[in-house]
């Protein structure tokens, strides 16, 4: 049958990923790092993901397309819906789309704005291969230092894919997890945060192993924190 449809430019698409996010019925995927319409049937025409695009990617065309199936569709948001393997929905893979304003801004009502760009942040959990990691300037940062630095969302989350992780409590070492990312993607630069205490040095650690296991040479900085806020470079 002859029907609206969106068309997605590969070329314009800057792999985001925020119209997958914001296509409800599930026809849109991200492969090998741009958007793809990979259920036509699942496409109801609306064009939620039309909005969400920042380069304009995404447009109507009138086609030959299957039908809208919305059983199709709601047989899997379903499945979606079903607990994962590991307990934790929110282990999913994400971007977040913020306002085009300087962050923090002045106070809104509902409070300071946030600067966090991806979903999830925990290293251990944070896949190897994400969109948001091309052209990334990475921060790699102990748990702690948000809460010990006030300024930590303006100052080092800001316009950076943010990592974080514990190398005291949580198990295993981060350093071959790390050595997947820099090896896989384009990182630009890093930005290792840490407190002062001694057993903070695992991270700083981990990711110098990693530097040296991944064969890139890529700038890299520590910064470390002082538990009464200050900060040491």
């Amino acid at each position: 049958m002859k029907r609206k449809i969106i068309r997605i430019d590969e070329e314009a698409c800057n792999g985001c990923g925020a119209c997958a996010a914001a296509c409800h019925e599930g026809a849109i995927e991200m492969v090998n790092g741009k958007a793809k319409l990979t259920r036509e049937d699942y496409c109801d025409g609306l064009g939620d993901c039309l909005p969400a695009c920042p380069t304009g990617a995404i447009t109507f065309e009138e086609r030959e397309a299957p039908a809208y199936n919305e059983a199709a569709v709601l047989e899997a948001k379903k499945k979606k819906a079903a607990p994962l393997p590991c307990g934790c929905p929110g282990t999913q893979s994400r971007s977040i789309r913020r306002a085009t304003v300087t962050c923090p801004s002045e106070t809104p009502a509902g409070g300071m704005p946030g600067c966090l760009a991806q979903w999830p942040v925990q290293i251990k959990l944070v896949p190897v291969h994400a969109p948001y990691f091309e052209g990334a300037n990475l921060l790699i940062a102990a748990d702690c230092t948000a809460y010990a630095y006030g300024d930590f969302h303006n100052r080092f989350i800001r316009n950076r894919i943010t990592l974080i992780g514990c190398p005291k409590l949580d198990e295993g070492d981060y350093a071959e997890k790390l050595t997947q990312i820099l090896a896989c993607n384009d990182i630009r630069s890093i930005t290792v945060v840490r407190m002062e205490v001694p057993c903070c040095g695992g991270i700083e650690n981990a990711v110098k192993r990693a530097l040296q296991q991944s064969g890139k040479i890529i700038p890299w900085r520590v910064i470390t924190v002082t538990t009464d806020g200050r900060l040491e470079e």
